[in-house]
């Protein structure tokens, strides 16, 4: 019986150990991961200005990706994707030029040519940047098939990208369409002449590098009353007929007013939930 009793102890003593151990092993994964399950949203990501966001080659601008200014945007990234297909590009050709390629346009057009696309297309965009020496094909923009190109096409390929070409939306798109003009200059189909060439010595910056970003609100947004928006209230959003039933008209300066205010109450409740 003695034998007996220390067999069956043993097969016990062995099967706990052998639990044990698949417990560990299923633990030990979550242990070794280093995961954090209770961080209370201490630690968060956080974006500093113009800390790049991808890379090095992505900064961050005033707006995030995909926002929609408050001049408007010829086309928002819900409407055509920022993917590097023809297809999508293609679907751009249609873009109108807003901006005329008068003399400041093309100047400005000229600084962010030579700074993001003479290295590769050179400084008359005939394919002989300095980086085709270390084997970056040349790129010729002033041929027939490119001269044949919308201004929305060309305005696309900046925008998106294709090809050994990165996406250069660190050109901000009202510079973007100055850069057009500048290639338009270029290959001789506006009729302007442009200066080609270095900007100024190295070193020199003022109004020879891209200034801060436009996109960003200059003011409040405007406001509109909820019931102005409803079908068959246009005549409601008048200064008139707002009158006629007791509302005020709303300025730029009422809407930041009101912003203000608001935040003025939110961060006296937060201080009174802290006590």
């Amino acid at each position: 019986m003695a034998r007996l009793r220390c067999g069956v102890n043993a097969d016990r003593i062995l099967s706990r150990a052998r639990s044990r151990a698949r417990v560990l092993l299923l633990v030990a994964p979550l242990l070794l991961t280093a995961c954090e399950w209770f961080t209370d949203f201490k630690r968060q990501p956080s974006l500093w200005t113009w800390e790049p966001v991808k890379d090095s080659l992505t900064p961050s601008r005033g707006n995030p990706q995909f926002s929609v200014p408050t001049t408007g945007t010829a086309v928002a990234g819900f409407q055509v994707s920022y993917g590097a297909f023809p297809v999508t590009i293609d679907s751009m050709s249609s873009l109108r030029n807003p901006t005329p390629a008068s003399d400041s346009s093309l100047a400005n057009g000229r600084k962010y040519f030579t700074i993001n696309c003479v290295p590769c297309h050179g400084d008359r965009a005939m394919g002989d940047g300095p980086a085709t020496r270390y084997g970056m094909p040349g790129i010729n923009l002033t041929t027939d098939m490119t001269k044949a190109r919308t201004d929305g096409y060309i305005f696309g390929m900046i925008r998106n990208g294709r090809g050994l070409m990165p996406p250069y939306n660190r050109i901000e798109e009202m510079d973007r369409w100055d850069v057009v003009n500048y290639v338009r200059a270029l290959q001789g189909l506006n009729g302007k002449t442009v200066q080609v060439g270095a900007l100024a010595p190295p070193g020199v910056t003022g109004d020879k590098v891209p200034g801060p970003t436009v996109l960003g609100p200059q003011r409040p947004a405007p406001f509109s009353p909820p019931r102005t928006l409803l079908p068959g209230a246009q005549n409601e959003a008048s200064p008139a007929a707002g009158a006629q039933q007791g509302l005020q008209p709303t300025t730029p300066t009422d809407t930041a007013r009101a912003r203000t205010d608001s935040t003025k109450a939110r961060d006296a409740a937060r201080a009174r939930s802290t006590r």
